[in-house]
């Protein structure tokens, strides 16, 4: 299953140097993986600038030192968090929607964007007016297909809705966080803060009668938190559902000879709905273990035992 695995970029050029952020692109690639996923913001919090576009740029260096290779992938980007001088961010206007899916390509150096993502919701903008603008970048064939991260499922709904009407392409992939473990329902989590970032029992009912649709998972281990005893889970976690989880989990992964981490992965690509997790590295230490969970085979009941642990 390396192909449903997903490499982010995310720190790829500014926390991540770019001999280590090459190797770990090469041995993604090396093991089978296809699959980019970044964003026209990355990572403007640690850049020193502000601004965003460090990640893309990096991506454009490493594709074009390897001539041939970009069309055996699947390139992944976001509009709608990059902050603006003057305070905010960007949003998900028409007019910034292909603007910044300009940009996005010239940083990228290639000629078409395989998925391009909404990355956070916009109230001020109608999500008719995104979708319009998505849409017509499909139509030109800047944009492969769609997607929406981190919105409300009605807004979803109502995006693919106005995409049929209008004989456009509706979004075919949701982006939110997810986990083996969940945190207490209306607890927040330190760090996260979209507010419908998350996988919720309304997300996956929606999937299972909506076919087509992937759902994408960031920060689908936790920051470490499965193997780390010095990243403790956040205290929103604190409850008798996860630790009747993590007893299961804990006992799993002892019988398979593997890390926990490995089995949340391998976990999340058998599950149905599938999830495909995004992992974001910083070395091949770490991504290694990761390349390994993705090919680990769960049968049938071990699947039902992570579902339904006693």
């Amino acid at each position: 299953m390396i192909n449903d695995l997903v490499l982010g970029t995310m720190y790829f050029g500014t926390r991540t140097d770019r001999a280590t952020s090459f190797a770990l692109l090469d041995r993604f690639v090396e093991a089978g993986g296809t699959t980019l996923d970044t964003a026209n913001c990355y990572a403007f919090w640690v850049s020193g600038t502000g601004h965003g576009g460090q990640s893309e740029t990096l991506i454009g260096e490493w594709l074009r030192a390897n001539p041939g290779l970009r069309e055996r992938l699947t390139l992944a980007t976001k509009v709608g968090v990059e902050p603006l001088d003057g305070g905010g961010v960007e949003g998900l206007g028409p007019e910034t929607v292909r603007r910044e899916a300009g940009r996005s390509l010239e940083r990228l150096g290639v000629d078409r964007i395989d998925l391009y993502w909404a990355h956070g919701e916009d109230r001020r903008t109608p999500i008719e007016e995104t979708t319009e603008a998505l849409g017509e970048l499909v139509g030109t064939g800047t944009v492969g297909r769609v997607g929406i991260s981190n919105h409300p499922t009605w807004l979803v709904e109502r995006s693919r809705n106005h995409a049929r009407a209008r004989g456009l392409e509706p979004a075919s992939a949701l982006q939110l966080t997810t986990s083996y473990v969940e945190p207490r329902p209306g607890t927040a989590v330190e760090g996260k803060d979209h507010r419908f970032g998350w996988v919720t029992d309304e997300t996956i009912d929606y999937l299972e009668r909506n076919d087509g649709i992937e759902l994408w998972a960031y920060s689908p281990l936790v920051q470490g938190s499965f193997d780390r005893d010095d990243r403790p889970f956040p205290a929103a976690y604190d409850h008798p559902g996860t630790t009747a989880r993590l007893a299961a989990l804990t006992e799993v992964a002892a019988e398979l000879g593997v890390a926990r981490s490995q089995v949340v992965l391998a976990w999340l690509l058998h599950r149905s709905p599938q999830v495909r997790p995004i992992v974001g590295v910083s070395s091949l230490e770490q991504l290694e273990p990761a390349l390994a969970a993705a090919e680990l085979d769960l049968d049938a009941a071990t699947v039902a035992r992570l579902d339904q642990p006693a």
